[in-house]
């Protein structure tokens, strides 16, 4: 077997440009999630509405985010007639999928906070969105900030399937490589220690931002 290393010289740039759509797809669903995590942290234990929060949770946490993408992208549009863009259906299916996951660890900071803190503040009158603003959040955050790092670093991972939907990130430039090249153990090995050193480094991002919060 011979190492050709005139194909990552030739096609390593064309592979690493997928790199930015992994980035820009795991960031934007990264913020769905946030956000959805919060409202359903705050809202599940409302009665109507925590019910469908909670199926919603336990569908998208059951299910794998393979075969959710495959039924919105698939399943939904022949069922409907309806056309529908890649790219917005790969950011919708992760941020839901993400929300679906960080409910559930921000739920746990939320509940972990002392319940003495929030009595004292409405005894003094403050309002439950200053609450929420100045003592709740904060103090959650700093709780599960690296259960959080770990969701985004485990939701760079899961966006390579995005490449069955014909989005052109990294696993989509290796098809396209290996079909011009016929070689796949090197685009294919490139591609691995791409997402190795960019999820260390996510990781050593996210150590520091914890410490930084842990001394402030």
């Amino acid at each position: 077997m011979t190492f050709h290393f005139e194909i990552l010289g030739t096609w390593g740039p064309f592979i690493l440009e997928g790199l930015w759509v992994v980035l820009g797809l795991s960031l934007v669903s990264a913020f769905i999630g946030v956000a959805i995590g919060l409202v359903c942290a705050f809202l599940k234990k409302k009665k109507i509405i925590g019910t469908f929060l909670s199926f919603y949770i336990d569908f998208f946490r059951g299910t794998p985010v393979f075969v959710q993408l495959y039924f919105v992208y698939f399943g939904l549009p022949a069922l409907m007639g309806l056309a529908v863009d890649k790219w917005w259906v790969s950011i919708i299916v992760f941020g839901l999928n993400s929300g679906a996951y960080l409910a559930e660890i921000m739920r746990a900071g939320i509940e972990g906070i002392d319940k003495g803190q929030i009595e004292a503040a409405k005894a003094l009158g403050v309002m439950q969105k200053d609450i929420i603003k100045d003592i709740i959040l904060p103090q959650a955050i700093r709780s599960i900030l690296p259960a959080i790092i770990n969701e985004f670093i485990a939701l760079t991972k899961e966006t390579s399937v995005v490449s069955v939907l014909g989005i052109n990130d990294l696993m989509k430039r290796y098809s396209f490589v290996v079909a011009k090249t016929y070689s796949p153990f090197e685009p294919l090995l490139m591609i691995m220690v791409t997402y190795y050193i960019l999820n260390k480094i996510l990781s050593f991002i996210g150590s520091m931002i914890e410490r930084k919060l842990k001394y402030d």
